[in-house]
């Protein structure tokens, strides 16, 4: 028999639930992918992939954007991840920090959650900038460090301390999915939960 106590509050749970967070993703877009040095860019394809599905699987909210898609001067978003998110409205823009973007903050407010999650390249420009803005608005903010990467290994080092040093809570996706998931008496999100954790039978 269980010995797991009542399941907390969802919506006011001090720790990340499927009920009180949504997921930020800022442009994942083939040059940006491309300039990363401070970690394999496959890798990083993959995990900003496994985040995606990790919302998915949890029903968690998504706000997608790109960077100048609509002036030309850019790409969308890259077709691994779209795929995963091809039900989202993606927010295109001109600015570098995309809380300065109208339709961007709208859409993150309209999601009426708390808690935000947030992957965007680079580290030391669109992850942080909202980030920062983000906390100065009350929002949790939880970058997350394996999903990340910036144009150097210092500038992303340096970016992950600026927003830790503001309140940013630090996560990686593993730890986001176990926290998420919490208790093997969910049963419905395990099978997600175990398609997302593990590749050719090891965990990613």
């Amino acid at each position: 028999m269980s010995s797991t106590v009542p399941i907390r509050d969802p919506k006011t749970d001090h720790l990340l639930s499927p009920e009180n967070s949504a997921l930020i993703i800022i442009d994942y877009q083939p040059v940006q992918v491309s300039s990363i040095k401070s970690m394999d860019q496959a890798l990083l394809v993959e995990q900003i992939v496994r985040l995606a599905k990790t919302a998915k699987v949890y029903n968690i909210p998504v706000v997608l954007s790109t960077v100048n898609v609509k002036t030309g001067r850019n790409q969308d978003t890259i077709a691994p991840l779209k795929e995963i998110l091809a039900d989202e409205p993606s927010y295109d823009r001109t600015s570098i920090n995309a809380w300065e973007d109208k339709e961007f903050y709208e859409a993150v407010k309209a999601t009426g959650r708390k808690k935000l999650i947030m992957a965007a390249l680079w580290t030391e420009a669109c992850l942080t900038f909202p980030a920062l803005d983000a906390l100065k608005e009350g929002f949790e903010v939880y970058p997350v460090v394996d999903a990340v990467g910036g144009t150097s290994s210092e500038a992303h080092n340096v970016a992950l301390r600026r927003m830790e040093q503001a309140g940013s809570q630090l996560i990686s996706v593993n730890q986001l999915l176990c926290e998420l998931q919490r208790d093997w008496n969910r049963e419905e999100t395990v099978p997600g939960f175990f398609q997302v954790l593990f590749k050719d039978g090891k965990i990613h």
